[in-house]
């Protein structure tokens, strides 16, 4: 379902399945999955792919080249940049237009979660089922189930699928668990992985 007020361009190709609210956005060639939900006055760059079962909350501004694996919570008011030196002008005054810089992304991969009013300074990697706490500034990747926070963001502990805060497990240096479900993880070279 699209909103009237919703301005998608002919060339998005966005599953019937996904929802789109008032006053957005979604630019030339962006591709929306199934079950997405995008809320009011959301920006979805050029070329940008929002993965299944994604939501995007209101006033989120995804700039390309950004890619939204499944599963990723945007919390409202956030931002995806894609520019590392960002000038209106040249140092002769002459106006910037598009051929005057390469973009970069930011990749959210499955699971992750990022809270509002975050930005997320691009090229940066967020693992898998990591989340960003409200209010944090991004600069550096995070790792598969990291929870950080702050202006930079910094590692301040591991989450579960869940979202709970686990613990290290008694006797050993690399493994975690979940006191809720009690699912453990094992620390890898890319953070966190489940247990198996």
């Amino acid at each position: 379902m699209v909103v009237d007020s919703a301005d998608v361009h002919p060339t998005a190709l966005v599953s019937a399945t996904a929802r789109i609210w008032d006053m957005s956005q979604i630019r030339e060639n962006a591709s929306i999955g199934d079950g997405v939900v995008i809320g009011r006055g959301v920006y979805v760059g050029i070329g940008v792919q929002v993965g299944p079962s994604s939501k995007i909350q209101n006033g989120a501004q995804i700039f390309e080249p950004a890619r939204i694996s499944r599963g990723v919570f945007i919390g409202p008011g956030t931002v995806l940049t894609n520019d590392r030196v960002p000038r209106a002008v040249d140092p002769n005054f002459r106006q910037k237009t598009a051929q005057d810089w390469s973009p970069v992304g930011v990749v959210v991969e499955e699971g992750a979660s990022i809270g509002a009013a975050c930005v997320c300074v691009a090229p940066l990697r967020l693992g898998r089922w990591s989340m960003v706490a409200a209010g944090s500034t991004v600069i550096r990747d995070v790792p598969d189930y990291a929870l950080v926070a702050g202006n930079p963001a910094t590692f301040i502990g591991w989450i579960s699928e869940e979202g709970d805060r686990l613990i290290q497990a008694s006797g050993s240096d690399v493994d975690w668990e979940s006191a809720i479900t009690g699912r453990r993880y094992t620390l890898e070279a890319t953070g966190l992985a489940p247990r198996h």
